[in-house]
């Protein structure tokens, strides 16, 4: 592998939607808040997202080196290649970079709250910074003492976007929170579907997961019943709340449909077996990823109609 092929495996851009959709989400409500876009809040808020992004997927692999090399020893075929044990890029090189991005990240929120004249812009950047910090880094390491899959769905589901709204020059108003509150239950889903390919790596390494804790199948109905519960959120805040009606709707049958689908993988995505795991949670990126750019897009719309 070349370098750039190196660095490019070890980024993983596959897995880069999960902050990317977010963002977009948190644009577009920042946007109709505010009344107009903001080209500077969109520059403040791609850089702090792409560098928060860096940070997170080589920190993560920085932490978790020895729960990686556990089960590239437990499933030396059953795994896809992982960045340290199979020596694609070396910790010290995450470390590094990982660490500069996140240094990055918190530069860009201070210097963004000063140029959009922002101040929340600083404080919440920061803030976002910590909690994924908590998640992965010493000495809290949520993600080894339980609940990291309720501090991820807080970080990516809730402060990221709002984040973004902030940066537009927009508030958090009613509409916001019953957005951004069923798009945090929603993102629990994808939280502890993470764990479940690494369920009995997790626990020999020591780390408490849904899927290490209490199984396949527990995470599996946890995984269900957080996407159905955030969508059902929206459909109960689209009946209440006039001016977003359609986008919440319009999300939530998204969500919905890629839902049902999901329940007929559901029952073959077992421990250990890998590429069933991998179909189910391709589904079920498709239901949040999707059913949030639906929503930011209806949002964008009703905007542009209103003007």
């Amino acid at each position: 592998m070349s370098p750039t092929q190196r660095w490019t495996f070890a980024l993983k851009p596959a897995s880069w939607p999960k902050l990317l959709v977010p963002a977009v989400l948190g644009q577009a409500l920042g946007v109709r808040s505010a009344g107009g876009v903001s080209a500077a809040g969109l520059g403040v808020g791609a850089l702090y997202t792409v560098a928060i992004l860096v940070f997170i997927v080589l920190m993560n692999d920085w932490a978790d080196e020895k729960v990686d090399r556990l089960k590239r020893e437990m499933f030396p075929q059953g795994c896809s290649p992982k960045t340290i044990p199979d020596a694609i890029l070396p910790a010290r090189s995450l470390l590094i970079v990982g660490s500069g991005a996140g240094l990055i990240a918190a530069a860009v929120a201070i210097a963004g709250s000063y140029a959009l004249d922002r101040p929340a812009v600083a404080w919440m950047g920061t803030a976002g910074l910590l909690t994924f910090a908590a998640y992965t880094l010493p000495p809290l390491r949520m993600n080894y003492r339980g609940g990291g899959e309720l501090l991820e769905a807080f970080g990516v589901g809730f402060l990221l976007p709002s984040i973004q709204v902030e940066a537009q020059g927009g508030a958090l108003g009613q509409s916001e929170y019953a957005v951004l509150a069923g798009f945090a239950v929603i993102s629990l889903a994808s939280a502890i579907a993470s764990g479940l390919s690494d369920e009995q790596s997790d626990k020999a390494g020591g780390k408490r997961t849904v899927a290490s804790m209490l199984g396949n199948s527990v995470a599996r109905v946890a995984v269900m019943l957080a996407l159905v519960g955030g969508a059902a959120s929206w459909v109960v805040a689209g009946f209440f709340i006039e001016p977003m009606r359609v986008a919440l709707l319009g999300g939530a049958s998204v969500v919905i449909f890629y839902a049902l689908k999901l329940r007929t993988l559901s029952s073959s995505a077992l421990t250990n077996e890998f590429e069933a795991q991998r179909r189910y949670k391709g589904v079920l990126h498709a239901a949040i990823w999707r059913g949030a750019v639906v929503l930011s897009a209806l949002v964008l719309l009703e905007r542009a109609i209103a003007i």
